[in-house]
């Protein structure tokens, strides 16, 4: 499976937002990630960083 947990950067903690993340777009803005599971979630920030190899995505609000 090529699922990535995507964490979101704040206040220099990182906090576990979505796991098994299979979709990423960017748009004006915002994030939107989402699930093998159909959920998904909307950030107003960038991507700081992805590492596919270690399942991982960062957002920063």
């Amino acid at each position: 499976m090529c699922e990535a947990n995507a964490y979101l950067l704040k206040d220099g903690k990182e906090e576990l937002l979505l796991e098994a993340v299979d979709v990423v777009e960017t748009d004006d803005g915002q994030v939107r990630i989402a699930n093998i599971f159909g959920e998904q979630k909307v950030v107003k920030g960038t991507i700081r960083g992805m590492s596919l190899v270690n399942h991982r995505i960062l957002l920063v609000a």
